[in-house]
């Protein structure tokens, strides 16, 4: 894993106890049922990891960019947080 996409890690686990490593985060991007066990994190992925990073890891975990879009709007809805990503 690069550099890059250690740093999605540290970001998304840092304040929490339960940590995703990146085969459960990137799950998490596709489910949205599962993402609602771990909100905190998929929260912070939307929030607090670049943009650039956000589609370097859905890349490099074969998630196409439309389907992370997607999955950030339907996040968003669900959250009432907003992302640049859903827009």
């Amino acid at each position: 894993m690069s550099k890059h996409l250690a740093s999605v890690l540290t970001t998304v686990n840092a304040p929490y106890s339960d940590q995703l490593d990146d085969a459960a985060l990137a799950h998490c991007l596709a489910d949205i049922d599962l993402a609602k066990l771990h909100p905190g994190h998929i929260s912070a992925f939307f929030g607090e990891v670049p943009l650039a990073q956000q589609v370097e890891f859905a890349i490099a975990h074969d998630i196409a960019v439309h389907d992370l879009k997607a999955f950030a709007a339907q996040f968003s809805a669900w959250s009432g947080e907003s992302s640049p990503l859903a827009t």
